[in-house]
């Protein structure tokens, strides 16, 4: 897989709504009128739970699929929330339910729980993240 690269875009005139894109796809992200937004998309914290949640089903149903489990649907719920922790920094916890159905025995259930924790999404986000910023003139191609 190569290094997924999502360009974003805001004009002032639109309030905070955002426009986003990875060459295929557009889609939008916005925060809602009580944050001064309009509402026109999710908001930053939906579409980081959103990847988690897609990553999280996509990797169970590929393993299922795989050992040819009898898995018939997946539901993730997912929420986030920041800890306080004077005078330490605040922690940030995301909470995942996943709900599995299908003929599934106690000792495959477990072992997709364990498939979920191993996607990439969760792997990047349980890991240590660096994020290097820089003004630039202009975007590359």
């Amino acid at each position: 897989m190569s290094n997924p690269t999502v360009r974003t875009s805001l004009e002032t005139t639109a309030r905070y709504r955002v426009n986003l894109t990875d060459g295929t796809h557009q889609w939008q992200a916005d925060e809602p009128p009580a944050l001064g937004g309009n509402d026109t998309g999710p908001t930053p914290h939906h579409l980081l739970l959103s990847a988690l949640g897609a990553c999280t089903s996509i990797t169970v149903a590929m393993y299922a699929q795989r050992k040819q489990l009898k898995l018939e649907g997946i539901d993730v719920e997912l929420r986030v929330a920041e800890e306080k922790l004077s005078p330490a920094p605040a922690r940030t916890r995301i909470t995942r339910n996943i709900q599995l159905q299908g003929d599934l025995s106690a000792a495959e259930r477990q072992r997709l729980l364990e498939i979920a924790n191993l996607c990439p999404i969760h792997k990047i986000l349980s890991g240590e993240i660096s994020i290097d910023s820089q003004l630039v003139d202009a975007l590359s191609d």
